[in-house]
């Protein structure tokens, strides 16, 4: 079932399942979330080290979610990566 979430740039079918998993169902529930507690839980849940690029998603997400009007730069997940 495809769900608001998808309306997040970078969050697709199966990035929609792992936050809806993880218990932020709307993009409202993503307002003040940690990426960085998301990711880990993600990480713990499934019992692997996640790619960071999925962290990147969820920074991206938690953006996108608390903010009016996204910068269509800071919708691309790779603005997210870590900082070099």
């Amino acid at each position: 079932m495809k769900t608001e979430l998808r309306k997040i740039p970078g969050v697709g079918k199966a990035t929609e399942a792992d936050l809806i998993r993880l218990g932020y169902p709307t993009i409202a529930s993503l307002r003040g979330a940690d990426p960085e507690e998301i990711y880990r839980r993600d990480c713990e849940q499934q019992g692997v080290q996640i790619d960071r690029c999925q962290l990147y998603v969820y920074r991206c997400a938690v953006y996108f979610a608390e903010t009016e009007h996204p910068d269509p730069e800071k919708c691309k997940w790779w603005y997210w990566k870590d900082p070099q």
